[in-house]
C-alpha cells in the first residue's frame, strides 16, 4: 500500500498529497518498480490512511492544521475515533487509501466507515483499501483483488479469507474451538 501512495505522491506515512514527512524510510523499491495509469488528476480531497504510523501522520494534522478543524485534535481522541474522524471529515471524491483500517476499530466503527465509504463512492470516489475485514470487504460494488502466493486474482466476497473464517466462526463456533483447543492440546 504503501508503495501505491508513493506512486500517487502521497508521504508513505499518511496523510494528504500536501503532507511531507518522514520518520523512517521504510518504502519498498516497488514504488520505483510501479507506474500510475490515471484518467484524471489525483484530487485534493485525496487521503492516505496508514494504521501503522497513525499516531505520527496525527501530530502532523495538528501541526498543518493549527486548531482550524477536529484534525487538530486527533491526539486527543482514542485510536479509533481518531481514525474514523479522519475519514468522515473526507467530504469530496477523492482517492482514499486506506492500510488495515479496521486494525483501529471496533466492528460497529467499521460500519459507520462502510456507510461513508459508500456516499463518497456514489459522489464518484475511488478506495483502495488493504484489509482483513469481512466488513469492510462487504462495500457493494467493490472489486476485491486477493493478493497471495499464486500472486493477484479477482475474488469473490464469499470466498475470501476474512468472509469465510468468519462465517464459520459465527456458524460454527462450538465446532471450530473444539477442534482449535484440542489441537492444542496434542
Amino acid at each position: 500500500m504503501e508503495a501505491i501512495a508513493v506512486v500517487c505522491g502521497f508521504s508513505a506515512e499518511g496523510g494528504s498529497r500536501n503532507y511531507r514527512f518522514s520518520t523512517y524510510d521504510d518504502c519498498s523499491d516497488l514504488a520505483d518498480a510501479l507506474i500510475l495509469y490515471r484518467k484524471r488528476a489525483i484530487p485534493p480531497s485525496s487521503f492516505f490512511l496508514r494504521a501503522e504510523s497513525f499516531f505520527t501522520m496525527a501530530t502532523q494534522a495538528r501541526d498543518y492544521d493549527r486548531g482550524r478543524s477536529a484534525m487538530s485534535a486527533l491526539h486527543e481522541m482514542s485510536h479509533g475515533e481518531g481514525f474514523l474522524e479522519i475519514m468522515l471529515s473526507r467530504n469530496a471524491p477523492g482517492l482514499y487509501l486506506m492500510d488495515e483500517p479496521e486494525s483501529a476499530l471496533s466492528a460497529g466503527r467499521q460500519l459507520a466507515l462502510l456507510a461513508h465509504m459508500h456516499r463518497l463512492a456514489e459522489q464518484g470516489a475511488q478506495f483502495i483499501v488493504a484489509t482483513h475485514s469481512p466488513i469492510l470487504l462487504g462495500l457493494p460494488g467493490a472489486q476485491i483483488l486477493q493478493f497471495d502466493d499464486d500472486g493477484v486474482r479477482p475474488c469473490d466476497y464469499e470466498d475470501t479469507d476474512a468472509y469465510r473464517i468468519t462465517a464459520s466462526f459465527i456458524n460454527h463456533r462450538d465446532v471450530l474451538l473444539r477442534h482449535l483447543f484440542t489441537d492444542e492440546e496434542r
